[in-house]
């Protein structure tokens, strides 16, 4: 026991800990709850408790976003560590090191799947994460297959069941000086099939009568913007994925919009802690959408 000044000193909440790693790694004390399956209020009110009990701001809010102090990013490390010693004290060492198999389709993850593993690492750094991307149909194929615990794609088969992370527009993207030549097809850039989103665009395309040629066939989401940015083709892609360089060009082309693209999670991790690394994956996903 620490004693200062003649008394104990109590030691830290690791609920409040985790809460504000969460808080720290995601920018959103709402996405925090949601990783943590409980509600804003109890993730607040266990941030207050805790610095109070530090004596010093971990977090700076503000009405649009949230970010840490001085004080916070110095803590963040610390609160790491005490995390993960805690683990290994509950499961010890040989036993703490779990695996987590996810698939996430290219156009559900854009190009912050890095960034969104990260966060998942760094909350848990005892977690062996096995990932896979494809289009939503092969990864849903390995899912029911038994090859995944989790699976986030695009649900544009009417298939029942999983949970709803959010729904994204997508658009008609190119160079702001496109052109598009007089009398031919609609020049396109796609992933391959089979791709949810591929096969809604051209649907949309064939019921407004719109003739249509693809170009370019990526083999992931990075090739297809690239494909964009050269000026080889008009992509439907969703606007957190587009570098400034391109822009909506779809109503300068008369071309028609597209549905809402429904992004949802299904998942079968009995594990405790796999299903919470799932639910800070999903968390992370939601945060950089809304931040995009």
């Amino acid at each position: 026991m620490t004693i200062e000044n003649g008394s104990p000193i109590r030691p830290l909440d690791l609920d409040a800990v985790q809460a504000f790693v969460l808080v720290a790694d995601l920018s959103s004390f709402t996405r925090a709850a949601e990783a943590l399956d409980t509600t804003q209020s109890a993730v607040s009110l266990k941030l207050k408790r805790l610095e109070e009990r530090l004596g010093r701001r971990l977090l700076e809010r503000t009405p649009r976003r949230v970010r840490l102090s001085q004080e916070g990013a110095a803590f963040l490390d610390a609160a790491r560590d005490l995390l993960e010693a805690h683990e290994r004290a509950l499961h010890g060492r040989s036993e703490a090191r779990l695996s987590l198999r996810v698939g996430i389709s290219d156009q559900s993850a854009g190009t912050e799947l890095p960034h969104l593993l990260a966060k998942v690492g760094a909350y848990d750094r005892s977690l062996r994460i096995e990932v896979r991307i494809g289009s939503s149909a092969s990864l849903m194929t390995a899912y029911d297959s038994d090859e995944l615990d989790a699976a986030i794609v695009c649900a544009a088969d009417g298939r029942p069941g999983g949970e709803l992370l959010f729904t994204e527009p997508y658009a008609w993207y190119a160079l702001p000086d496109w052109k598009q030549p007089s009398g031919e097809p609609l020049r396109l850039a796609a992933l391959a099939a089979p791709c949810a989103v591929r096969a809604m665009a051209l649907k949309t395309l064939d019921d407004a009568g719109v003739a249509w040629t693809e170009v370019f066939v990526g083999g992931g989401l990075p090739a297809v913007v690239a494909a964009t940015c050269a000026g080889l083709a008009v992509a439907p892609l969703p606007r957190r994925v587009c570098p400034p360089s391109i822009v909506d060009v779809g109503e300068q082309l008369g071309l028609p919009r597209m549905p809402l693209t429904r992004i949802v999670l299904h998942q079968r991790a009995a594990d405790p802690r796999t299903r919470e690394a799932v639910r800070i994956l999903a968390a992370a996903l939601k945060a950089s959408v809304n931040a995009a």
